[in-house]
């Protein structure tokens, strides 16, 4: 990252908190937009997008602005487009704030399955402690200080306490409203 930070960004896909589609695009319009800031040609851009879509169960809907799209589907969107450049590392920023629970649980499905079939490597900030399985390799922030980091099984053991939020409430006791 320090010495090839262009390249490096160019081998991660990010999906921030706050949406960022463009909304008067179409989600065919806004996946192009986003493979061409990455130059991908046209022809090359066509079929990922299509096998994007199709992946996420959004094939029908390319052609529909992404206005129309429920906001789970609009994350499914987003997501799409961070992985159009094929991208090595995934940066997941509270990815499923604000979704149903079916929604929810679809895009925590796909991102695994992704990280099962393309070996990619997921970074996932998120407050929702259930997201986290017992193969993830988990980070406890509190206030800006990394206070435990391993397999979740290794941060509950490492506490005394037998479920991650057991851990986490232990490990953040007593040190300040969490904001």
């Amino acid at each position: 990252m320090r010495r090839e930070p262009s390249a490096a960004l160019a081998r991660t896909g990010v999906v921030f908190q706050q949406p960022t589609l463009d909304l008067d695009l179409t989600v065919e319009q806004n996946l192009y937009y986003q493979a061409a800031l990455h130059g991908i040609a046209r022809s090359v851009a066509a079929p990922r997008i299509a096998a994007e879509l199709d992946r996420i169960g959004l094939g029908e809907r390319r052609h529909d602005r992404a206005r129309a799209l429920s906001g789970g589907q609009r994350r499914r969107v987003e997501l799409a487009r961070a992985l159009l450049h094929d991208p090595v590392l995934l940066l997941l920023d509270e990815p499923t704030v604000g979704l149903d629970i079916e929604s929810r649980q679809l895009l925590l499905d796909h991102v695994r399955a992704l990280c099962k079939e393309r070996r990619l490597a997921v970074l996932w900030a998120t407050h929702l402690i259930d997201e986290a399985t017992d193969e993830s390799t988990v980070i406890v922030l509190h206030r800006g200080v990394v206070e435990a980091q391993g397999r979740v099984s290794e941060v509950v053991a490492d506490t005394g306490q037998k479920t991650l939020r057991g851990a986490f409430d232990a490990l953040v006791a007593g040190k300040g409203s969490i904001r």
